[in-house]
This record gives structure tokens, sequence and C-alpha cells, in this order.
């Protein structure tokens, strides 16, 4: 695990293509990253992020094996209300602006899909 490194993901998948592209962008690049051991320490999930860490996402097997390896998972708790989907929250925990701006503060490298 890269303990410096903090993925932020702002979009609902990777990128700005249409929305089954980005996912499949999405899916490929956190299986990538659990294949190949490259394990951030933390993803942060804001804006229309968050919907990729909700039930039904298109990511969530990938994120969860990430979960489970100890990658930390932090979406913003104003945009899952915002949204109205706080409830559908499926991988991750539910986290403050402050958690997001702490986890990157405290990483060397910040990697914005």
């Amino acid at each position: 695990m890269n303990n410096k490194t903090v993925i932020v993901v702002n979009h609902d998948g990777m990128g700005q293509a249409d929305p089954a592209l980005a996912h499949k962008l999405a899916k490929t690049y956190l299986n990538m990253l659990d294949l190949d051991d490259r394990l951030p320490r933390a993803i942060c999930f804001y804006a229309d992020g968050v919907k990729l860490a909700v039930a039904g996402s298109p990511v969530l097997e990938e994120l969860e094996s990430l979960a489970g390896k100890g990658v930390e998972l932090i979406v913003c708790t104003t945009c899952l209300n915002h949204f109205g989907i706080l409830d559908d929250l499926a991988a991750g925990k539910a986290g403050g602006m402050k958690d997001i701006v702490d986890a990157q503060d405290a990483a060397s490298k910040v990697i914005t899909l």
C-alpha cells in the first residue's frame, strides 16, 4: 500500500465521457490498482463522485475489494445528502470535508480522476 497517495473522485465515473464509458474506465482503473497492489492510502469521493460508492454502483465490487485491503474510502456526507442517497452508501464511510482535507494534507501525491 502506498500510504502517501490519495485519489480524488469527483465525477460519476472517470473523465468527461458518456456514462457507460466513464463507468467502464473507472472500473478498469480501480481494478488495476487492486490487481497490481498499487493501493493508495485513501480515495476521497465528492460531488457526483459519491454516486460511485452507493448501492447499485458499477464499481462497488472494486471499491469493496480495495477497502478490504485497507484503503480508506471517504465519501462526502454533504454530497450524499444533497443527492438524497446517504442511506444508500454501500462502500466506505460518510465523512466531512475536514476528513477529505486531512487525507489530502497527509498525502505526498493527490491524483484526481
